[in-house]
């Protein structure tokens, strides 16, 4: 239902993506209005993934994909508004909705990975029938010990690993192997847990204990896969740890640091340019010197204003 619900958003959000490059070719806008226009499709697909960002944040767990696709994004729909630069209104919701596709189709496979994990689990038997006292009872497999025998019934599952000690019959191994044609087994032979008794009553002794036997370890396995993580994951996710928290400051510098320097440079330059003038005034009303006209502006005012009155009382002073 959650994931019919985000391909309706995606679905949604493509056809108003494509809505407002319509309007923003045909209709005269300010930026203002289109940041207005874009922001609608943007937020209906990326409405969660902003949440997410946020919760990170306030959990000061912030440094994953959804706080770096918010910052992407959110920075695209914003950098038209600075000067000299191209608005990425249509990229930015562009990059929102090819995450949330890639999202969906981790979800799709998700819910396979469940639904392969729920059918391993109905090989494991929850009831076993074991020869106690001369009689034949019912119980849970996990209180049967080494060493017992297990009845099995024709229709039934094998519910511990063994030995056939008496009867025959035909297994179904599928669920285990894949194999589809039934295994004919005798007396002697090893049976394993998970496989379908087809056809006759057999009894078995039991070898393992109901946690060490076949099917307990194949769902064990699989339920704890993603734990079990390779030394390239685990050297990724270290990585990751480090590389990310390090790409984002450097990010925030770069969009920072640059203005900034811009403006101090600026404000150097005019600073020295204005002591140098200044000082190429000074000399060339103190000692006569002339200096490129081009480089001093300063100096063509005091050459034409040394015989003036004011250049006279300026001459006077510096002496």
């Amino acid at each position: 239902m959650i994931k019919n619900k985000k391909l309706i958003r995606i679905i949604l959000s493509a056809l108003l993506l494509i809505v407002a490059v319509v309007v923003e070719k045909t209709a005269a806008l300010s930026m203002w209005q289109l940041l207005i226009v874009y922001s609608v499709p943007y937020l209906l697909v990326g409405y969660d993934v902003l949440d997410e960002a946020w919760e990170g944040i306030v959990e000061r767990e912030p440094f994953n994909e959804d706080l770096l696709m918010s910052i992407a994004t959110i920075g695209a729909m914003l950098i038209g508004f600075l000067p000299n630069m191209e608005p990425e209104f249509t990229e930015a919701v562009f990059v929102m909705l090819f995450f949330q596709v890639g999202e969906l189709f981790e979800d799709y496979a998700e819910d396979r990975s469940r639904r392969s994990i729920t059918e391993l689990m109905d090989i494991r038997p929850d009831i076993a029938h074991v020869e106690r006292g001369g009689t034949t009872k019912t119980v849970n497999p996990e209180t049967i010990t080494v060493g017992e025998v297990i009845v099995i019934r024709p229709g039934e599952k094998v519910p511990m690993d063994g030995v056939i000690v008496e009867g025959s019959s035909s297994l179904n191994t599928v669920a285990l192997t894949g194999e589809s044609v039934p295994r004919t087994v005798n007396s002697g032979d090893r049976v394993i847990s998970g496989c379908v008794n087809v056809s006759g009553l057999i009894k078995v002794r039991v070898e393992k204990s109901f946690g060490e036997s076949t099917v307990s370890k194949i769902i064990d396995l699989v339920e704890n896969a993603g734990e079990n993580k390779s030394k390239s994951e685990n050297f990724i996710t270290r990585f990751a740890k480090i590389y990310t928290p390090i790409v984002v400051y450097i990010a925030i510098a770069l969009a920072i640091l640059p203005p900034c320097c811009r403006v101090i440079s600026e404000v150097t330059s005019l600073c020295v340019e204005s002591c140098v003038n200044l000082l190429g005034g000074i000399l060339s009303l103190r000692f006569g010197f002339i200096y490129p006209a081009d480089l001093l502006w300063w100096n063509r005012w005091c050459i034409s204003a040394r015989n003036t009155h004011q250049g006279s009382q300026f001459y006077g002073y510096i002496s």
